[in-house]
């Protein structure tokens, strides 16, 4: 099994309540030290907790392509992977050349994430049509042949990246549409934040049956599951960090929220447990788990989690 770490990318990231370039080449430094396969951003223009009955206003958000040449010119070992782009933001030719060039300088180190988009709201404010989930998938269709040619194409404009065939993932919920364009164009699928060993088991049968109808080889069709986590040294000391999460979160999402139903699909609790949850998902052909320790996306707010986690469950599930 392999690790990544979601870093710190929001305004909310931090218990600073800031965020910086830096900040997410900070964490990607200490990620690699401690034995991280991988680090992963996520692409939106800016958050927002409207949803959550919490205040609506934009929050920041550090853009994850000119993030990650940085992060690429400071590290050496980790994978660096986004987690996922939205088709509609960008057109193929820029998304095939910052990612080449991204690929490049890291030596040959990055993964490219790719999905739908969801948050209506920065759809709007940047002048972006939200339309339906069937077009947001067209487009979405429409970039993949796109960048296939590109990367395939040895005539294309340089830079041409290094890693031949360039990763692509495909994020999402994994319904039938997305993993087949999953099987069709991408080296695989990556779905978020929360699920259950017996949830993605579900879903096996459905990546085969997208396999068998674009004639693929489900071996050959990679899966990675991005979970929330909260781990401590003991099951009470990560259940009290739940507790300052819950209460810590916008809004009222979290309002029903308990300690049972919080571990039922996240990788929470004493390192045992967590290493047993891991266990559950290797069992299952899952390849990389990537590690989100809080209750949002892309925090960073106790870092004693982190560290927990690299030092108790890393070592013991390699």
């Amino acid at each position: 099994m392999r690790f990544g770490l979601a870093l710190p990318q929001y305004g909310f990231s931090l218990p600073s309540g800031t965020i910086t370039t830096d900040d997410a080449v900070t964490w990607a430094n200490r990620a690699e030290e401690i034995g991280f396969d991988s680090v992963w951003i996520s692409d939106h223009f800016f958050y927002s907790f409207g949803r959550y009955g919490a205040d609506p206003a934009p929050i920041a958000a550090l853009e994850p392509l000119a993030t990650f040449a940085a992060v690429a010119a400071r590290t050496t070992r980790v994978r660096l992977g986004a987690m996922v782009l939205a088709a509609a933001f960008r057109p193929a030719a820029i998304v095939a050349k910052a990612a080449a060039t991204i690929d490049r300088l890291s030596d040959g180190r990055f993964e490219l994430g790719l999905g739908a988009g969801w948050l209506e709201d920065e759809f709007t404010a940047f002048g972006y049509g939200f339309g339906s989930v069937g077009e947001r998938f067209d487009e979405l269709e429409r970039v993949l042949a796109d960048l296939g040619r590109r990367f395939d194409d040895p005539s294309a404009p340089a830079p041409a990246p290094l890693q031949r065939p360039f990763p692509i993932w495909l994020g999402g919920k994994g319904g039938p549409r997305l993993l087949r364009l999953a099987a069709r164009h991408g080296t695989g699928w990556n779905v978020v934040w929360r699920t259950s060993p017996a949830a993605h088991e579900a879903a096996i049968a459905d990546v085969a049956l997208a396999c068998e109808r674009e004639g693929r080889d489900p071996a050959t069709f990679r899966r990675s599951i991005g979970l929330y986590g909260l781990v401590g040294e003991t099951e009470e000391e990560a259940r009290a960090r739940f507790e300052r999460a819950r209460a810590s979160f916008p809004g009222d999402a979290m309002r029903d929220e308990t300690w049972a139903s919080w571990r039922a699909d996240t990788l929470s609790g004493s390192p045992d447990q967590v290493i047993e949850r891991v266990a559950a998902f290797a069992e299952l052909g899952v390849e990389e788990l990537i590690l989100s320790p809080w209750t949002l996306p892309f925090a960073v707010i106790e870092p004693e989690i982190v560290e927990v986690f690299a030092e108790r469950v890393i070592p013991r599930c390699r």
